[in-house]
């Protein structure tokens, strides 16, 4: 039998650009998002702990101690990854109208490529990024064609209508949620040869034409649901049974931040749903995964929990094999969009 180690963890995009610029969405927001009522625009009608990190600065000063964590979690996880010697990676993340856009939109996506193609920093315009290197940069890494090919298989034949891909459909490669991963695992640029299979994740479902990669709607033209979080658990615990019968050392890990503010409307997208992730959190270290996937639909877009569905499919996963999680660490957040959790399931 195969050896799965499982990997939760973040792909923020603020974390690409320097503190100064002030790169989390809220900033924006205050300025132009119609939600926003007039009253929340004065931090005075915030919650105490909002307006803590917010400060007299608009958060530059208290978003530096939450970078620091979230690149050193990023440390201690390419460490376990190294330490563990895998043959590939399989990466569950969201797809936000990159790669999938008006002509089909599946509910999830196999993409084995034989090479990565990642653009990661085409989206932050003329600031710097954090590492000062070209903003036209492109990064390549390995793919791992007969791997995708194996899960899609796999699930298929398991009752899983896996789509599956052998190249991107658009110049910009993979999505931000797999390209920006690889950048913190690669933070101190020693380089990523461990083949990569990306699995894209609907997570956004009704609004992911509406949104159209951004933080507003720019249209009403809501769409189809996402994927189910039950789809998405039996999905990620048959892509871990037919990885565990499969010759293949394998890291299986699910990328992205939890509640995100600007998708939590009952929040006006100014704040997380700071409660939804705290049960989440608490079922995660008590390894009880399969409650998330009772979770509905309605309520992952009530809370701003949409893209933890690629958690969802790790859960499923680490059900299936048994796995406990150790919590790397908890990044939580009022002002940053949303909160930051990494895990290890050895």
């Amino acid at each position: 039998m195969a050896e799965i180690l499982g990997i939760g963890c973040t792909h923020y995009p603020p974390g690409l650009v320097p503190d100064q610029y002030k790169p989390w969405p809220l900033s924006y927001q205050l300025a132009h998002d119609p939600r926003v009522p007039e009253r929340l625009k004065d931090p005075a009608n915030w919650p105490a702990p909002m307006r803590a990190e917010w400060g007299d600065d608009e958060g530059i000063t208290s978003h530096a101690p939450q970078r620091k964590r979230v690149y050193d979690a990023f440390r201690i996880l390419r460490a376990e990854i190294d330490a563990f010697k895998p043959d590939l990676i399989v990466m569950w993340g969201d797809d936000q109208y990159e790669n999938f856009k008006e002509d089909i939109i599946p509910p999830f996506c196999v993409q084995a490529y034989d090479e990565l193609v990642c653009d990661p920093f085409h989206k932050i315009g003329k600031r710097p990024n954090v590492w000062g290197e070209p903003n036209d940069k492109i990064f390549r890494y390995p793919g791992h064609r007969e791997a995708g090919k194996y899960i899609t298989r796999r699930l298929l034949e398991g009752g899983i209508d896996m789509p599956y891909a052998y190249r991107p459909r658009t110049a910009e490669g993979v999505g931000h949620a797999f390209a920006n991963t690889l950048l913190y695992l690669d933070w101190d640029r020693r380089g990523i040869d461990y083949p990569v299979v990306p699995i894209s994740v609907n997570a956004y479902g009704k609004r992911v034409i509406s949104f159209q990669g951004g933080i507003m709607e720019r249209t009403k033209d809501i769409d189809p649901p996402s994927p189910s979080p039950a789809r998405c658990f039996e999905m990620g615990r048959q892509t871990a049974r037919a990885l565990a019968e499969s010759p293949w050392r394998v890291v299986l890990m699910g990328s992205s931040s939890w509640s995100h503010a600007f998708l939590c409307d009952k929040h006006h997208g100014i704040h997380p749903d700071m409660e939804a992730d705290r049960v989440l959190l608490e079922q995660l270290k008590s390894g009880e995964y399969h409650r998330w996937r009772d979770l509905t639909t309605d309520w992952i877009e009530d809370t701003g929990e949409q893209e933890f569905l690629s958690w969802i499919a790790l859960g499923g996963a680490m059900s299936e094999l048994g796995k406990k999680a150790q919590i790397v660490d908890w990044v939580e957040t009022w002002v940053f969009n949303a909160s930051k959790c990494f895990a290890v399931f050895r």
